[in-house]
């Protein structure tokens, strides 16, 4: 079964309401449902496969079973699944919000950032979200208004209609007003700093907990600009490719399609009904269902009528690389570009005689600060590759025996990633370090091509 049809993981945050529950049937039996979450791979909420061979397993059960490449060539660049689509249902409004980006959030969260768009559903005769501040502030006054409780007077309040498209990035205060019914599709992530919520209590009957210092830490004081729309999409980054399909059962009553090597295709059905067919197999649909295509599917047909939103992942533009050489006195680092020249390197030390964390913190720690020097977002690295004398455990990125370091059963991929959220690829430097002095750092790069 090359379609696979899936059933969501539900939240029943105080904010929300029941159309999900009534117009799009969910199963659920709270009396709230605020978000669904359609495609996820988020171990705070899976999604499960509802059909055929595969039912009742969870999407990233799934997927561990039939390896990386159920996600595509273009995914290779993403430590996790890349992204999280949900439904939300704001019956009231949301808290004022802001996630913060990749490097910030795995800092002090250990995972990914959020960069989101919202597909606006539908909306209330006078709705109206947050987006962005109607001036740019100061730290100091973005500070105090939420001391004082008047920070709604300076952000920018959009009116919104169905069929509306924003695009927050990172960094962008936000929120979602009441009577607004939206599909979002996101970063693989669940970091959200709270700094306003209209003085609201929770279950526990306690006020809900605000995240001042991070947030002010994080957030952009200007207004929002710019969108990542780029026809004939409506929304376009390095995150996540969206597309609106229309079809009316009369003159578009059917659309051809083909899932590549490249990426794997979602299918979001927002209403409607038909069948989606795929090897000779298919799959009906009707309005709120979830379809997932892993890479490599073949070709497709949807037809019927409906709307839906399609999402895949397209190619990363301008990738770099990060090649580490580890040596016993001295570990060498450099940004590599696609055509293996090296634009940028440090070299730091790292005696043997220190334990492995220590070691891995300062390698950790000076690759960050390497970018950050050369104005590199991390949102540009695609991988990372290590050198290190000893053996070692590719598929599991561990260094399993090191006498020049005197490392043993060190996961050294798994550390390192806790620094630079890329996939990480190990290997002995014996080959490359014969080479030259910044062959090491080169020939590392190479393990992410």
């Amino acid at each position: 079964m090359s379609i696979l049809k899936l059933k969501p993981s539900c939240k029943d945050y105080l904010w929300g309401g029941r159309r999900l529950i009534e117009e799009y049937g969910k199963a659920y039996e709270g009396e709230i449902l605020a978000e669904t979450w359609e495609l996820s791979c988020h171990p705070d909420g899976p999604s499960m496969i509802a059909n055929g061979a595969h039912a009742g397993k969870t999407l990233p059960q799934f997927i561990a079973e039939q390896g990386k490449q159920a996600l595509g060539t273009n995914c290779r660049r993403f430590r996790d699944f890349p992204i999280l689509i949900k439904f939300i249902d704001a019956k009231d409004n949301l808290s004022i919000q802001v996630h913060p980006d990749n490097r910030y959030a795995l800092k002090n969260e250990g995972q990914y950032g959020k960069t989101e768009m919202w597909y606006v559903m539908d909306a209330g005769k006078d709705a109206f979200l947050y987006y962005g501040f109607e001036k740019e502030i100061s730290k100091e006054e973005f500070e105090k208004r939420i001391l004082e409780d008047n920070l709604l007077e300076a952000l920018h309040a959009v009116p919104v209609k169905k069929g509306d498209v924003l695009f927050i990035e990172s960094g962008t205060i936000h929120a979602i007003g009441k009577d607004i019914l939206i599909a979002e599709i996101q970063q693989n992530s669940n970091v959200t700093y709270r700094v306003y919520d209209y003085g609201r209590v929770g279950a526990d009957g306690k006020k809900r907990e605000l995240h001042v210092d991070k947030a002010v830490a994080v957030t952009k004081r200007a207004p929002a600009v710019g969108n990542a729309g780029a026809y004939p999409h409506i929304a376009d980054c390095d995150y996540f490719t969206v597309d609106k399909l229309e079809l009316d059962g009369a003159v578009k009553k059917k659309l051809a399609g083909e899932v590549g090597p490249e990426s794997f295709v979602s299918i979001l059905i927002l209403d409607g009904e038909g069948t989606v067919t795929n090897n000779g197999e298919s799959v009906s649909y009707q309005k709120g269902d979830s379809l997932f295509l892993p890479a490599g599917s073949g070709a497709y047909e949807i037809e019927g009528v409906c709307d839906a939103l399609v999402t895949t992942i397209r190619e990363k533009k301008d990738g770099l690389r990060i090649g580490i050489d580890i040596g016993v006195t001295d570990t060498k680092i450099g940004i590599v570009d696609e055509t293996d020249s090296l634009i940028a390197k440090t070299v730091i030390s790292a005696g043997a005689a220190r334990p492995a964390d220590e070691v891995i913190a300062d390698i950790g720690n000076a690759a960050v600060n390497l970018l950050e020097k050369e104005g590199v977002a991390l949102d540009r690295c695609i991988g990372a590759g290590i050198g290190i004398p000893g053996t070692v455990d590719r598929e599991n990125g561990v260094a399993r025996c090191s006498d020049d370091l005197q490392w043993k059963d060190v996961e050294l991929a798994k550390e390192i990633e806790k620094y630079l959220p890329v996939p990480v690829q190990l290997a002995n430097n014996a080959d490359w370090t014969a080479l030259g002095n910044d062959a090491g750092m080169i020939g590392a790069a190479g393990l992410m091509v």
